[in-house]
């Protein structure tokens, strides 16, 4: 496609551009389409290019919610299917724009009419992590709900935006998967990012990875002086260090040239630091210098708050029947309930009406009926059989790759679908070390960042639980 007819002035050029944009989206569904569910598939109906200019294509979806969906979930592999077919493409941003098919006139005339009139389409880029400070910019306090079960949280979160560096110096945040750290430590970077502070947000195993990686190039003084150079920093999942000893005695380092400049510090981890094993202490006496919070699981009255909240977000009304039967249903994973919610939403939005009490609560039953049924044992055997594998396989003491690979999966989708402990993970994949687990699932999550071809493997697995 040539992109010299971003901007068109004659109506033979448009009609031309026209029926090739058409043509492009039909490819592109084609392919997103190859590793998508049948309910998935929904999203793209009545979906379709509007506009390509200045390098940048623009979707047209029917609502609010099926826009910002697609621009979520699909987002980034639309973006890379339309720039494998079309190198002049730099960017897609997702609009509310409902079909009707005009004349070509009519067509020629709206394309002029959005040539002199600037884009209001939020870039989808604005959507996605800041690779500068891995920041992401949808966590804010004004879209953190609060309730009894994390109100201290909270409030210790914002005390620490107003005085960075002197109140609650470091600020650590445990609790379960699912009950909010990340949207929480991610606000904080994002408010004091808004004050002008050089922030940089990082797991702790990319912590690690880095310095291990600094150590090996003989670049240890960059790497103190890179990490260094911030006015705060946010260390998520601190649990996975440790048993490092040089890493931990990096951080140690690090914490302290930050406490003396009183520069803000923010942990987050599983649990409590002094529960941690294979911590120095040192580094856990830093730990107990500022402020420990927990964010224990929400309460139901939290629970129905956070699913209204959501809802009037996306602009869509459920009865109140409903909504207190899926706050019920879940009561642990806040990410959870929003997967509940977004189950029922996809749904009503196919059937084109509301959905019914009991039709929502068959959605539910059917959710949950994976966890209600199946074992460890059970979930291990299914996606051991998805790679031809056995269990006695998966328990070898092997580095070999097409072993190593499927339990380092089975291991992660059991933590994070099926929150299922590191210890009774270690049990069912033969008796092996829960720091063994915890790296395991740190490593999936760290290749999912730069493997995009690993989210299609893991929904392989999850469609397996479906």
């Amino acid at each position: 496609m040539n992109t010299q007819h971003a901007t068109l002035h004659e109506d033979e050029e448009l009609s031309e551009l026209s029926r090739d944009l058409l043509t492009l989206w039909d490819e592109t569904l084609q392919e997103v389409s190859v590793d998508t569910s049948p309910a998935n598939k929904a999203w793209f109906r009545d979906t379709f290019i509007t506009t390509f200019a200045a390098g940048t294509i623009t979707v047209g979806a029917p609502s609010i919610f099926v826009r910002d969906y697609l621009r979520d979930k699909f987002g980034t592999a639309i973006l890379r299917i339309l720039r494998e077919k079309e190198p002049g493409v730099r960017g897609v941003n997702f609009s509310v724009t409902h079909r009707t098919p005009p004349n070509q006139a009519e067509r020629i005339e709206k394309e002029k009419m959005r040539a002199r009139t600037p884009s209001a389409v939020i870039p989808l880029d604005e959507y996605y992590v800041d690779r500068s400070d891995n920041l992401n910019p949808k966590y804010q306090f004004e879209s953190f709900v609060v309730g009894p079960f994390n109100q201290l949280a909270h409030a210790a979160a914002k005390a620490v935006v107003e005085r960075p560096g002197i109140v609650y110096n470091p600020l650590f945040i445990y609790g379960q998967t699912g009950h909010g750290k990340t949207h929480l430590t991610q606000a904080v970077g994002n408010s004091l990012k808004k004050r002008g502070l050089k922030v940089f947000y990082v797991t702790s195993e990319r912590f690690a990875v880095d310095y291990f990686n600094a150590i090996q190039s003989g670049n240890a003084n960059k790497f103190k002086d890179t990490y260094r150079a911030y006015d705060a920093i946010i260390i998520d999942d601190i649990q996975f260090l440790s048993y490092k000893d040089k890493t931990q005695e990096e951080l140690f380092h690090l914490f302290n040239a930050f406490h003396d400049l009183n520069k803000q510090i923010v942990f987050s981890s599983d649990i409590h630091p002094a529960l941690l094993e294979g911590l120095e202490d040192r580094l856990r006496s830093r730990f107990n210098q500022g402020m420990i919070i927990d964010i224990p699981k929400p309460d139901l009255e939290s629970r129905t708050a956070i699913i209204s909240a959501k809802l009037a977000h996306r602009g869509i009304s459920l009865d109140d029947n409903i909504v207190a039967f899926i706050a019920k249903s879940l009561d642990g994973n806040i990410r959870e309930l929003e997967g509940m919610l977004n189950s029922v939403i996809i749904q009503s939005e196919v059937a084109g009406k509301p959905l019914s009490y009991e039709a929502v609560k068959g959605i539910v039953e059917v959710s949950l009926k994976p966890r209600t049924t199946l074992s460890v044992r059970d979930i291990v055997e299914k996606i051991a059989k998805l790679y031809n594998l056995t269990i006695e396989d998966l328990h070898k003491k092997t580095r070999q790759k097409d072993i190593m690979r499927p339990r380092q999966l089975i291991m992660y989708i059991l933590r994070e679908d099926f929150q299922i402990s590191f210890p009774n993970i270690g049990a069912a994949m033969g008796g092996r070390d829960h720091s063994t687990v915890i790296h395991s699932c740190e490593r999936i999550k760290e290749d999912l960042k730069t493997d995009e071809t690993l989210p299609r493997e893991i929904n392989r697995i999850r469609d397996l639980f479906r």
